[in-house]
């Protein structure tokens, strides 16, 4: 084994080898030259880990990216609340401290605490006297219970890159019935029950946006709706016990529907519709749930609210190349969507004789189960704001602005099986662009002969055009009409220039081209242009 080379100490120091440490030496002396050597190598080690330890901590590449992972939510707002609200007609006994009667013990704690009646709460209490037994008191027992949801997040998963994301869900129910003897003697009933409401949660529902679309004809989203229909009849009918009673032969119906369930029941239009266009699988899609045990009870529970967000990019001006050229440059991009059902109420037809919690009545006109709930419309929105937007601006002060948007409405009638589209794309294009000391072909008026303004000149273009088409599709049917639409065509040049600190002049035009896509409606053409003259009198 060779010599081993000469090391250097933490503080640049060379230690000798073990080797020119016991060259020429024997006995106490080689013992005393290695001992000493070896405390050398220890206070080596010693002091290498008291400088590693002064030094900042080195992450490799996947413990960076885990850093930024958990680094990148800025910040998170969570909002909850639900609200109760409850009227107990006809209490005949008193209240005193905290709204209760402490020698007879009513209403009860857990109502002065905040428990909201049910029917068996109500029933003890028709139980107890304390309710009146009046026959020609009318006044209704109603509760209200609205709950609301709301998360918003800031993330930045990398450097100049901000997402906010949004998430929200809306939903309130109203219960009333009429809690009362009708003959004085003959004990409390529960008469005319009724529940109605609205539900609002955000949404995703951009796979179909895409897609081509003609006003007047039936799109494919259309076509996929008709057909998901039998899909979710079959889904439906399994969950309801007495479908699943009729007889093997009475089951479905001779299109394919589960009798019951029929191409224009509402429990197989909603769902239908949402996987529809939405691009959802209409064999996972949630259905609706047909019971209100509670007045917490949602019949939309399964749809759960989905985020929107936008997102804006700064870091291109990092970039060296680009930032000789523009002293800012920003990318946008942002969605909003919604799935709101804003008016829904409890069917007067609505039975359940054996508690399963499903409808077990057939509409003999219809000849559909009587849900629950009715729903008589729903509604889709969505939009990008913008899908692209682009915001530049240059060393030289001139900036240029693209937005490019598009949006969708649908509106589903279960009253009338008809579907109501509206989309709409737009681009926006504005040009600004401030220059000093512009040199003018002609001696400026009241002046000493100059050619050259003193003062900012701000030229400045706005460019839009807006295409909107409405159409109408009816369950069934082979043809799509349109119902509306028209494309506008904005153009808006102006130059501003102020003369002094107590006159500004503006020059302008604007014209605005509205073009209807339906023969009830004329073009039209607005133009204005002219000259603003702007004097201020103040000192």
């Amino acid at each position: 084994m060779g010599p081993q080379p000469t090391s250097t100490n933490a503080l640049g120091t060379e230690i000798p080898t073990r080797e020119e440490v016991i060259k020429g030496l024997k006995g106490k002396k080689k013992r005393q030259a290695l001992k000493k050597w070896r405390q050398m190598k220890r206070d080596e080690r010693t002091a290498q880990r008291l400088l590693k330890a002064g030094q900042p901590l080195e992450l490799n590449g996947a413990e960076r990216a885990a850093g930024r992972l958990l680094t990148m939510v800025k910040n998170v707002s969570v909002t909850y609340s639900e609200n109760y609200r409850s009227r107990i007609p006809g209490y005949l006994d008193s209240t005193q401290f905290l709204g209760q009667n402490w020698k007879s013990s009513s209403p009860g704690m857990d109502y002065v605490f905040g428990k909201q009646p049910d029917t068996n709460w109500l029933n003890k209490k028709g139980q107890q006297g304390i309710l009146t037994r009046d026959s020609t008191f009318n006044l209704l027992f109603r509760q209200n219970f609205e709950q609301r949801l709301g998360i918003t997040a800031q993330i930045e998963p990398i450097r100049d890159l901000r997402i906010e994301v949004n998430l929200e869900k809306s939903f309130s129910k109203e219960f009333s019935e009429l809690f009362k003897d009708t003959t004085g003697n003959s004990g409390l009933n529960h008469l005319g029950p009724l529940a109605s409401g609205g539900f609002s949660i955000s949404y995703i529902g951009f796979n179909t946006l895409f897609e081509n679309f003609n006003p007047n004809e039936i799109s494919a989203t259309f076509k996929r709706f008709q057909d998901y229909r039998q899909v979710i009849s079959g889904r439906v009918a399994e969950a309801n016990p007495y479908w699943k009673a009729l007889a093997p032969g009475q089951q479905y119906t001779a299109d394919g529907y589960a009798k019951g369930y029929g191409r224009y029941s509402q429990d197989v239009l909603l769902p239908a519709f949402i996987a529809a266009y939405s691009g959802a699988d209409p064999s996972k899609i949630s259905l609706l749930q047909q019971s209100n045990p509670t007045i917490r009870a949602n019949p939309f529970g399964g749809f759960l609210p989905k985020p929107n967000w936008r997102l804006t990019y700064y870091g291109l001006t990092k970039i060296e190349s680009v930032s000789k050229i523009f002293s800012n440059v920003s990318v946008t991009h942002g969605y909003n969507g919604n799935l709101s059902m804003n008016s829904y109420n409890s069917a007067l037809l609505y039975r359940d004789p054996f508690r399963f919690n499903a409808p077990g009545f057939i509409d003999t006109v219809s000849g559909n189960f009587v849900p629950f709930f009715l729903v008589p419309n729903i509604t889709m929105r969505e939009s990008f704001e913008p899908l692209i937007g682009i915001d530049l601006t240059t060393n030289s002060q001139m900036n240029i602005r693209f937005e490019y948007k598009k949006s969708r409405q649908l509106s589903l009638s279960l009253i009338d099986y008809q579907l109501s589209e509206s989309r709409s794309t737009e681009w926006n294009f504005g040009f600004s662009w401030r220059k000093n000391g512009i040199k003018l072909p002609f001696a400026i008026p009241f002046t000493k002969g100059t050619k050259r303004l003193e003062n900012d000149v701000n030229f400045r273009i706005d460019l839009a055009m807006r295409d909107m088409a409405m159409s109408n599709s009816r369950l069934d049917q082979s043809n799509a009409y349109g119902t509306g639409g028209q494309k506008e065509i904005t153009i808006q040049p102006s130059i501003d220039y102020v003369v002094n600190k107590r006159v500004s002049l503006k020059f302008f035009f604007d014209q605005r081209r509205v073009t209807p896509y339906i023969s009830t409606s004329a073009p039209i053409t607005n133009t204005r242009a002219g000259v603003n003259v702007r004097i201020s009198l103040a000192q």
